[in-house]
């Protein structure tokens, strides 16, 4: 790969290239979704074909719920992990620290998942995206530049009832409701698909297709970052973390479980997308689709660069290196 190649991907993932903690927030989302069910947990919509043989577009929007069952407190934190089993834990902060970073610990005991909670005096949804097992969930208060406190250190166990829910739920990220205006658009885009895979193809070619890499946006984003989806849509343009997120949106709705994935593409920190499909499984190494096959469904990159400088870079998939799944 030349050194061309290079300079664009490190261009097209710039806004995403300075840590972790970038990718912190998901932002609110307007607009109406024809015809789209709000469901609240643990229903999960079955795949179902209609009688001309073409797969069955009805969106489904699972609903995250605090329910106050099962809670951790402290001061001004709660952590409320009633539907843990749902893939799933919601956090509301009711202090007036202006700063306040989350950090969950995955079962493997090293993994941690750094967030900031921006939405003070409200919930908001976080994934248990590492499956089963015993989470130890801190939060933290800025004291003065990069020191923080300690509000609340607590874990606790997760048997998740089905592995996909925490990527079919909207969370931080991956930010949509029933009224969410890219909902609308999964729907339209996967009228007339016969399975999953068409869907995933329509709504990969339409990304693509529209949303252009705003390099602006890339080289003025700051930490605390927060992407959304209908903006992204309305606008047709953004970074890499908004075509993921906005790709997400769209086939969660359509009960397609998709990953939003953070890691390395080359030396520089990138988002893109894994997808699951009854025909096929996850779907780790796509990014072009063949008519037969996909290779590690990176929209940005594919959106910005011809078809061969693509297949030349992803090759086996090596040249990606994943760290974090939401």
């Amino acid at each position: 790969m030349g050194f061309s190649l290079l300079k664009k991907l490190a261009l097209l993932s710039a806004a995403l290239c300075c840590s972790a903690c970038l990718l912190c927030a998901c932002g609110g989302n307007g607009g109406a979704a024809d015809e789209s069910a709000a469901v609240s947990p643990p229903a999960v919509a079955s795949m179902a074909e209609t009688p001309e043989g073409k797969r069955d577009n009805t969106t489904l929007v699972l609903k995250p719920e605090a329910s106050g069952n099962s809670t951790l407190q402290q001061d001004t934190v709660t952590v409320d992990v009633s539907n843990a089993s749902q893939g799933y834990i919601m956090i509301k902060y009711d202090g007036d620290v202006p700063l306040v970073k989350m950090q969950l610990t995955a079962p493997d005991g090293f993994t941690t998942y750094t967030y900031t909670v921006s939405r003070h005096g409200s919930f908001e949804t976080f994934p248990l995206s590492a499956g089963s097992g015993t989470y130890t969930v801190g939060i933290f208060e800025n004291v003065k530049d990069d020191r923080y406190s300690t509000v609340l250190k607590e874990s606790f166990e997760v048997q998740l009832e089905n592995d996909f829910l925490p990527f079919l739920y909207p969370n931080q990220y991956v930010n949509f409701t029933d009224k969410t205006k890219a909902v609308a658009q999964g729907k339209e885009l996967a009228e007339d698909a016969e399975n999953d895979f068409d869907v995933v193809e329509q709504v990969y070619q339409y990304v693509t297709g529209n949303v252009i890499y705003d390099d602006e946006k890339a080289a003025t984003v700051t930490a605390g970052y927060l992407p959304n989806v209908d903006e992204t849509l309305k606008t047709e343009k953004g970074i890499c973390f908004d075509y993921a997120s906005l790709m997400t949106a769209m086939l969660r709705s359509q009960r397609i479980p998709t990953k939003l994935q953070v890691g390395y593409s080359g030396e520089v920190y990138h988002a893109w997308i894994s997808v699951y499909t009854e025909e096929d499984g996850w779907l780790d190494n796509v990014i072009e689709f063949d008519g037969n096959s996909w290779q590690l469904v990176d929209p940005t990159f594919a959106s910005n660069n011809e078809s061969s400088d693509v297949a030349d870079y992803v090759g086996d998939g090596t040249n990606y290196l994943l760290k974090y799944s939401y």
